[in-house]
């Protein structure tokens, strides 16, 4: 008993897999059973003994629920309860209708084997999940194929004594061992063709991206406005630019980007904490069933036992700086320059101001203004999915923070807020030629200022990029060509100022990550994320001039 209880968590562990092979080779094993001849001896004591029809029945059910069962191996190695369920009935019942159909003992005796190992794993299967949710992918589809045309051709070579040429197929036909064996192998073709139709029409089409004018778009605003689980980046869900998968009670959602073969999710779940799990899997899923490759960019610790539990390879991309503000202080040498500079644009003039969303409409012409400005002296314009963008209606669904100067507001950035008031962030940072030197210094201190007195834990700074890689003899590959991009990838990316300039303010950092199911996944979806986010090959390359103040050419909240 104790023996069992020490290898009971590795049991569980092997069970969805091995479940699958086992129950997949029991489903072949019944659909060639089914095409080849039966033992006469056995079959004329069994017919002595049974009415022909409940022979017949079984044999040609017998076909039927072996294709089921290859179907139900996709269902258990995904870890669906109602898969289990329904694996061990269809195994006990087929290993009864083993011995119906021929007294095929040796069958019945390994049907009922599988059935008995599986049955006492349920709790190997814990996702709730309905079978025609069932997302059953292309390369699944083609090994059940592969099992019925295997069992028609060894149903031939079984039979090759009868001479087809020179008979017509109704005599053929007349042989009812032949006539047995086509009647269950068309039965489970047709069984197999129905179920492909059925998928093409029930599998979930690629969801389109959602926008300002479509319909869900007020479901993805209601539950940014009531998540129990969400980080700040989640608010890029309202840039119009995402898909989006909606959990069944349609409080939770991930949101995700297509680029070819790639779909990224951007962060994890967002919504309520019991269906993060869940989501996860139909977005692996889904993708599977449209021979995509599945990601999860920019996930952070907490999101990580979920992603293994999908049994995702993870790699690190960088670090989230994260300002605590509860007990946060100016005061001491360490931030003796922060307070130097905001003090002297204060007293120059400066005035700070956070414009809630209904009244930032008022103010629209004048940030168009400043971002024009600053977009003009950058070498591209606005990202897009792992960046905020300057749009009027995105703008407006925000609080936005001000710096004015002499009147007119010279800086300004949009602020993500979360509904548990965890952490808030910055996303764009924009300001004018006119700003006096230091004006975001100014801003960043305003606004830490501000988030205390509304109660938040946190100011999320955003991504240091490939930031924290170590480069050792025994890291990962893409560890450590992180890190020489790191180090020497200046020309193309800023990426040591940005550390460097979110470091000055003395944050918490924190690991950040991509996922995917294999390491090589990660690579390319990496590069699908830098496209996404750049518009095409040729952002790839846009950095930050030099001399700005570093990050503050792009979005500062989730810098690719």
């Amino acid at each position: 008993m104790a023996l069992r209880r020490e290898f009971r968590p590795a049991l569980l562990s092997a069970a969805p897999l091995a479940g699958a092979i086992l129950v997949m080779f029991a489903g072949a094993m019944l659909i060639a059973s089914g095409a080849t001849p039966s033992s006469p001896e056995r079959f004329m004591r069994l017919s002595m003994t049974l009415p022909a029809l409940v022979i017949e029945t079984s044999h040609f059910a017998s076909s039927v629920l072996g294709l089921v069962l290859v179907m139900l191996a996709f269902g258990l190695r995904s870890r669906l309860d109602a898969a289990w369920a329904a694996s061990v009935a269809v195994l006990f019942l087929t290993a009864l209708l083993a011995l119906a159909k021929g007294m095929i003992w040796e069958e019945a005796l390994i049907l009922a084997a599988i059935g008995a190992f599986l049955a006492p794993l349920r709790a190997a299967f814990p996702r709730k999940a309905a079978l025609s949710q069932m997302e059953v992918s292309p390369g699944w589809l083609l090994s059940a194929a592969a099992a019925l045309v295997g069992a028609g051709l060894l149903g031939l070579w079984f039979f090759q004594h009868v001479n087809y040429e020179d008979q017509p197929i109704w005599k053929t036909m007349m042989d009812r061992d032949v006539a047995r064996s086509i009647r269950a192998w068309a039965g489970a073709a047709l069984a197999f063709l129905g179920f492909g139709i059925w998928r093409l029409i029930a599998t979930a089409a690629t969801p389109g991206v959602i926008g300002e004018e479509d319909p869900d778009f007020a479901r993805v605003r209601a539950i940014l406005a009531d998540s129990e689980a969400a980080e700040p980046t989640s608010n890029l869900a309202l840039l119009g630019d995402k898909r989006f998968l909606f959990s069944e009670s349609g409080r939770s959602f991930l949101m995700f980007g297509v680029r070819g073969r790639s779909w990224v999710a951007m962060g994890g779940p967002v919504g309520r904490r019991d269906e993060r799990l869940e989501l996860l899997w139909r977005f692996r899923e889904m993708a599977d069933a449209h021979a995509a490759r599945p990601g999860l960019y920019g996930i952070g610790p907490e999101d990580l036992p979920d992603v293994v539990e999908l049994g995702f390879s993870i790699q690190k991309i960088g670090e989230c700086a994260r300002l605590p503000l509860r007990d946060f202080a100016f005061a001491g040498q360490t931030r003796a320059k922060i307070r130097r500079a905001w003090r002297q644009v204060r007293d120059a003039g400066a005035t700070f101001e956070v414009i809630q969303p209904d009244a930032v409409e008022a103010c629209l012409p004048e940030l168009a203004v400043v971002s024009d400005e600053w977009l003009e002296g950058q070498p591209g314009g606005d990202k897009t999915f792992s960046l905020g963008g300057f749009q009027p209606s995105y703008i407006k669904a925000f609080p936005v923070a001000v710096a004015r100067w002499e009147g007119r507001i010279v800086a300004f950035a949009n602020l993500w807020p979360t509904a548990c008031c965890e952490a808030f962030a910055i996303d764009l940072m924009r300001y004018s030629q006119a700003a006096p030197k230091r004006i975001m210094d100014f801003l960043f201190v305003e606004l830490i200022s501000w988030g205390r007195e509304q109660g938040y834990a946190y100011l999320d700074f955003g991504n240091a990029p490939l930031a924290g890689l170590e480069d050792r003899p025994l890291a990962p590959v893409l560890t450590r060509v992180g890190r020489l991009m790191f180090d020497l990838g200046e020309d193309v990316y800023n990426f040591q100022g940005v550390r460097s300039y979110k470091d000055k303010f003395h944050p918490d950092w924190e690991p950040r990550y991509a996922a995917g199911p294999a390491k090589w996944t990660i690579a390319l979806m990496l590069a699908d994320v830098g496209l996404l986010t750049s518009g095409g090959f040729a952002g790839l390359t846009r950095r930050p001039r030099k001399g700005e103040a570093p990050g503050m050419a792009t979005s500062t909240s989730v810098l690719s």
